[in-house]
């Protein structure tokens, strides 16, 4: 796992972000959103997680495309990501897993947008007996250099948890200071075991993308877009499906 840093401010063209709408229009005339080109699925469970702020309801195409070509994809039902990281995942992601993995007795993909990725990145590394892959798509692995809007916006949800849920959490909770039990998973090795690809953007308007990547070319895959349009985007689909299909393969 690389170096989780402190969180930092950075001038980004959020501006950019509002192509998202173009992406959206684009994936429905792209060949691989109804499945052509790309290998089939093998029926494996996928968790989709939604990133910071946002709930289930946006990645219902990336749901219903998993689910198009032969995987069998669960929605995250951690409600709207913006509770104490160590929460949502001890608490409700755990929960999707546990019901994936009995339900159809293999180990489980996780697919995680911005924040939803290092989510992904900590049930893992908890868990990584459940775990067969982790996708993250522009997920700050290296800490949340981000656009000076975004942070503020953190800044407010951390004040929030902290009101909510008091010394039931860290006081350090939404910061990379924190010591729970989400944040040191964060901190070590990343289990051998476990297959990692990182797909990341240099148009990414809210994310820095240099903390998007790991350095390990195996791992990094870079495509166009925005940050947002990641989830929409039919190069990051047709990348979801050849990984996957290639840990298919090994089995």
């Amino acid at each position: 796992m690389p170096d989780f840093e402190a969180s930092s401010a950075v001038p980004l063209k959020i501006w950019t972000e509002l192509l998202i709408g173009v992406e959206m229009v684009y994936l429905r005339a792209s060949p691989v959103f109804y499945g052509f080109g790309i290998p089939p699925g093998d029926g494996s469970p996928v968790i989709v997680i939604p990133g910071f702020l946002g709930s289930d309801l946006y990645l219902a195409d990336l749901y219903g495309w998993l689910r198009r070509i032969g995987y069998k994809p669960y929605y995250s039902n951690i409600g709207v990501n913006a509770e104490c990281p160590n929460i949502i995942v001890t608490q409700y992601l755990n929960e999707t897993i546990d019901k994936a993995r009995r339900e159809t007795s293999a180990k489980v993909h996780l697919v995680g947008h911005s924040l939803g990725g290092i989510l992904a990145l900590g049930a893992a590394s908890l868990r990584p007996e459940l775990i067969a892959s982790v996708t993250t798509l522009g997920s700050p692995i290296r800490g949340s250099a981000c656009h000076p809007v975004v942070l503020r916006a953190s800044e407010m949800v951390r004040d929030r948890v902290l009101e909510t849920n008091g010394h039931t959490v860290m006081k350090n909770c939404f910061t990379s200071e924190c010591t729970c039990e989400f944040f040191e998973s964060l901190r070590g090795d990343f289990p051998k075991g476990v297959a990692f690809t990182a797909i990341y953007t240099k148009s990414d308007g809210i994310v820095d993308w240099q903390h998007c990547i790991t350095g390990d070319p195996e791992i990094d895959c870079e495509v166009p877009g925005t940050h947002g349009g990641l989830v929409f985007n039919p190069a990051v689909y047709a990348l979801i499906a050849t990984r996957l299909q290639s840990l298919a393969v090994k089995k």
